[in-house]
């Protein structure tokens, strides 16, 4: 089957193209109506005759243009009790997060790249796209060292997820029974917003991050612009960690369970408890970990992704 489409959208839909392109053939037919959405974190789909739309932007509701000229519409943020995501085609994504396609962005549209997008544009993609990680379903191995790793910017506009990230740091660096390695990374305009205490010197490449927190003995999961998840969730997941995470303000097509693939938590203070619990309990670590990473080879791999969008369309 051949699956089109019908815009070029931009790294953030890295995940579903690369999906798309392991279980049916992928085609590029630009339709001119779509080409005000190319670059954008939005993908237009044509799926057995009918417009799919996958939407992997902030929580700030659907396009209604599109939602109207659509069957089905896909958002990785299906914010709960907002009334733009609670109309009738609207169906929430699992977690998933950017990897390098080069090969394949550039093998599906080819200089159609440069007619539809500025040269600066495509340039900025490709770069992007490159210093991503490759996707690797990974093997399970329960982490059993006591270093912590957690770098991540500093918000101007989200200051509960801020205060949420500074406890965590400051936690992990006062605690000696684990050692700490991150930090907040230095705002481009020197306003680290009062957390300069919290802030570390180093940056990490994306790939370096990655490695660096799959060492980790606890991944933190709070939450992210406008309350969206953070795609380092299903990164984390896929690299078998013990996530601890706040509560999701947005739907998922199949729950996380408290305690059995993941660990929740509603105030900073129970950091603490947390780590004792673990460090207390090697089995209970190992467990969430495990159950957490059977749920992403379940749910949230490429090709799981493209078999549950596609059980929805057949529902049409």
């Amino acid at each position: 089957m051949i699956v089109t489409v019908l815009n070029i959208p931009n790294f953030y839909a890295s995940y579903y193209l690369l999906g798309f392109s392991q279980v049916y053939k992928l085609k590029y037919k630009p339709e001119n109506r779509f080409q005000k959405y190319n670059n954008k974190p939005i993908t237009i789909l044509e799926i057995k005759g009918v417009i799919v739309i996958i939407d992997n932007d902030d929580p700030v509701g659907v396009v209604q243009e599109l939602y109207d000229l659509c069957s089905w519409y896909f958002v990785t943020n299906k914010l709960k009790n907002h009334p733009s995501y609670a109309q009738e085609k609207v169906k929430p994504l699992f977690p998933h997060y950017p990897v390098a396609i080069c090969s394949l962005y550039v093998s599906l549209f080819g200089m159609k790249l440069f007619r539809y997008l500025k040269f600066k544009e495509v340039v900025r993609q490709l770069y992007i796209q490159w210093r991503r990680p490759s996707y690797e379903n990974k093997k399970f191995k329960n982490v059993t060292s006591r270093f912590v790793f957690f770098s991540s910017n500093i918000w101007k506009k989200e200051a509960n997820t801020n205060t949420i990230r500074a406890e965590f740091i400051r936690f992990c660096k006062q605690d000696a029974r684990i050692k700490f390695e991150g930090g907040f990374v230095p705002r481009s305009d020197n306003n680290n917003l009062g957390f300069d205490e919290e802030v570390n010197k180093i940056m990490y490449s994306p790939r370096i991050f990655s490695k660096r927190s799959a060492q980790s003995l606890i991944a933190l999961n709070n939450p992210a612009v406008c309350d969206a998840v953070s795609w380092r969730l299903a990164e984390y997941l896929n690299q078998g960690l013990f996530v601890l995470s706040f509560p999701f303000k947005i739907e998922l097509p199949v729950e996380f369970k408290h305690q059995q693939n993941i660990h929740f938590i509603e105030e900073t203070r129970d950091y603490k408890d947390v780590l004792d619990r673990i460090l207390d309990e090697v089995g209970y670590h190992e467990k969430i970990a495990s159950e957490g990473k059977k749920y992403f080879d379940t749910h949230c791999t490429p090709q799981a992704q493209i078999h549950y969008i596609m059980r929805e369309i057949a529902k049409f």
